[in-house]
């Protein structure tokens, strides 16, 4: 997969009253370089609208294209790859359905899961949640940086943090090693969501120098 610094995930109760597609091509503009659609509330038609959508504006940009939980409307619209948790279908099992080709990330909270998705063959693997975070309902403990700092250490495939990180936060997450961010309500809910996202890109670079 093409590495990436800043991943912007799909949340609509962020930004009501403004158009799904138009958030995340500001996004895309201010620098977020893989994009996940996260819809666990619409209809299957509904997320396979959006996905469409998101599938063209990604293709438009060059920006990777993922696809929460529906491994379905992932492969209907050809998204780049999917993202699973760690009570879904098992990794081994959502490759044979996916294929070699798509990209499949999963979340870890512990350096276990993150063990044995690198020895599974994951992509890539979410870190977190970092800090407290109200972008999910079903949300294990913050691992705090610790854990993020035992995975830049040990785990040899790409991760990326994730979870309650916002600008004022940020640093201390690149200072215990993570080199990709993900964030949620900080990138989609920000009145200067392009800014946003450059202001992110600035600091991780600057860390990364």
């Amino acid at each position: 997969m093409k590495d990436f610094k800043l991943y912007a995930i799909t949340g609509e109760e962020f930004h009501p009253g403004k158009d799904l597609i138009a958030v995340m091509e500001e996004a895309i503009l201010g620098g977020v370089d893989i994009i996940q659609l996260r819809d666990k509330k619409s209809s299957k038609r509904d997320v396979l609208e959006k996905a469409r959508k998101l599938k063209e504006l990604t293709k438009k940009h060059g920006v990777t294209f993922i696809v929460n939980d529906h491994i379905d409307v992932a492969l209907a619209v050809d998204a780049d790859g999917i993202h699973i948790g760690q009570d879904d279908l098992p990794l081994s099992e959502a490759r044979k359905i996916v294929g070699e080709d798509k990209i499949i990330g999963i979340s870890t909270h512990a350096i276990e899961e993150a063990r044995e998705a690198e020895k599974n063959g994951a992509d890539y693997i979410g870190v977190g949640p970092v800090f407290h975070t109200k972008s999910k309902v079903d949300v294990v403990d913050p691992v705090t940086t610790e854990y993020v700092k035992q995975v830049a250490n040990e785990i040899k495939i790409p991760f990326v943090a994730i979870g309650g990180i916002k600008l004022h936060n940020v640093e201390q997450v690149l200072n215990a090693g993570a080199t990709r961010i993900c964030a949620i309500s900080e990138i989609v809910g920000s009145e200067d969501i392009k800014g946003t996202c450059e202001a992110f890109i600035k600091k991780i670079n600057r860390e990364a120098n």
